[in-house]
């Protein structure tokens, strides 16, 4: 295949001047300044907005975008990136000095565990992080460092258990894994044995000498405290005349 020429199949970006990526800039009703490049039908983040990495917030989701660029680190004051619905399979090393994010979207790309860098955990302001919509298998180690993090969208993944590293994440509020072929986790600590026993009946005369005292003890108890009800029940009502007797009573007064 030559040199420039795309494969067969690929779709054919469109190419986004400065000017008009200016005419993109929005101002929100916080005051901050918004590059909205959203469903522009771009193949890859055009170099010219570096003229405009000034902006608070970034959204370049529903495009065609493959590769996020490494000079995204440029944009220093982003609070807010949203890359989602895009056809991304590599995250670039440099996302991790973006110190300011607060929300970071990936949802519906083409993602997968090694496309994320360890550099992810170094985005220790991060509030939101969406993954889901994914090929994620599982999470790296490094998002556990992400200790600011309150909401992790996962779900439509390939995830087969709860990651691990998601624990340590003490303000952590919301994990959303829907969708995912998750295996059912045994609580930590619990006998696998004691817990097929609870499960049957058997008889006195299968049980071991200590086991058998402890049920006939417990059953003592039981039935202890059975009889002490009955004995209250008795004394709450001991005294009181039958309702028959009282009308009686009253139709005598009466006539």
């Amino acid at each position: 295949m030559a040199k420039g020429k795309k494969k067969a199949g690929e779709p054919k970006g469109k190419k986004l001047t400065l000017k008009a990526a200016q005419s993109c800039l929005r101002l929100t009703l916080d005051g901050k300044r918004r590059l909205d490049l959203s469903n522009k039908e771009i193949t890859a983040v055009p170099k010219c907005i570096l003229k405009l990495c000034d902006v608070d917030e970034l959204d370049l989701s529903r495009n065609l975008i493959k590769k996020l660029p490494d000079f995204i680190d440029k944009f220093v004051n982003l609070r807010f990136l949203d890359l989602h619905s895009n056809h991304l399979e590599q995250l670039p090393e440099t996302l991790g000095r973006l110190q300011n994010l607060l929300v970071l979207n990936l949802c519906n790309n083409r993602l997968t565990a090694a496309s994320l860098p360890s550099e992810l955990g170094l985005l220790g302001k991060l509030h939101k992080l969406n993954l889901g919509l994914n090929q994620l298998e599982t999470l790296p180690s490094s998002v556990g460092a992400l200790k600011e993090l309150r909401h992790i969208g996962l779900f439509d993944n390939r995830l087969t258990r709860y990651p691990d590293c998601l624990r340590r994440l003490g303000h952590l509020e919301t994990a959303n894994l829907d969708g995912n072929p998750l295996r059912p986790e045994r609580p930590a600590g619990l006998d696998p044995i004691k817990r097929v026993e609870s499960l049957y009946l058997v008889r006195e005369s299968s049980l071991c000498g200590d086991c058998l005292r402890k049920c006939q003890t417990e059953r003592k108890k039981l039935e202890d405290a059975g009889k002490r009800e009955a004995v209250k029940s008795k004394a709450m009502f001991a005294g009181l005349i039958t309702p028959n007797s009282v009308a009686q009573e009253d139709q005598e007064t009466w006539r």
